[in-house]
This record gives C-alpha cells, sequence and structure tokens, in this order.
C-alpha cells in the first residue's frame, strides 16, 4: 500500500473515533438516555435504548459507506419514516429538557406564561418544513 492510501485509512479512522467519542461524551454527560427513559416511563429498558443506539450509529456509519439498495415497497417506508421521525422527536425533547432550553427562550422572548405557543410553533415548523423538504426537494416518479 501507498503512504496516500495509509495516510487515508489512518485519517478516516481517526476522524470517526473523535465523532464517535463525541458523539457519546454527548449523549452521556448530558444523561440524554435516562432522561428520554424517565419522559416515556421505560426505565426498566434502558439497555435496550443504549444499544438502539450503538446498533443505529453503526447502522448509518455502514449505510453511509455504501449505497444500499433494500428493495421494498415504498408502502413500509411510511412506518419506518413515523418510527424514525418519534424517536428523533423523543431525543430532541428529551435533550431539550435536560438543557432547560424552552423556559430560557420563552424568558427571552417575553412569553414567560405562555410556552405552549412556543412548543405548537417549534412543532408546525418542524411539520410544514419536513413536509416543503419532501414535496420540493425529493424527486418523485
Amino acid at each position: 500500500m501507498t503512504i496516500k492510501i495509509l495516510g487515508a485509512i489512518f485519517l478516516g479512522l481517526a476522524s470517526g473515533l473523535a465523532v464517535g467519542s463525541g458523539f457519546v461524551a454527548f449523549l452521556t454527560v448530558l444523561g440524554v438516555i435516562p432522561r428520554l427513559t424517565q419522559l416515556s416511563k421505560t426505565k426498566r429498558m434502558i439497555q435496550h435504548y443504549e444499544w438502539a443506539v450503538v446498533i443505529g450509529a453503526l447502522t448509518g456509519v455502514l449505510a453511509s459507506l455504501r449505497d444500499p439498495f433494500l428493495g421494498i415497497s415504498a408502502y413500509f417506508l411510511i412506518p419506518l419514516g413515523v418510527t424514525d421521525g418519534i424517536f428523533v422527536g423523543m431525543l430532541a425533547a428529551a435533550l431539550t429538557e435536560v438543557l432547560n432550553v424552552l423556559p430560557i427562550l420563552a424568558k427571552r422572548i417575553r412569553l414567560d406564561g405562555k410556552i405552549i405557543l412556543l412548543i405548537m410553533a417549534i412543532v408546525l415548523g418542524k411539520i410544514f418544513g419536513s413536509i416543503f423538504q419532501w414535496v420540493y426537494f425529493i424527486p418523485h416518479k
């Protein structure tokens, strides 16, 4: 092997290790997974959440290294997308809860007693943004 190939392998492994370590530190220091289990009232399943994160990260790495073709029906993608959205939403909610972001934001924009309006604005913005992206940027046959 040439020096360029060995350098690329080293750089790729070092970058992956740095990003993976940062991701684990992010989840560990902020206590996102324990808070997620607390919010969903499933503390007894904390190891399942941890393994889901590990397996999901590894699957994401493998999928990004290759261009997988699953050959599944488009109708199967609907529940897959829904479950993906639920997971990301719960993870974001746990992170928001851990960081106590919403009360601070509500105080900054002078919506102290109206946090529900702030939450609904975030939810509706996410929904309409996702629909816009799906309609405008994803090619349809």
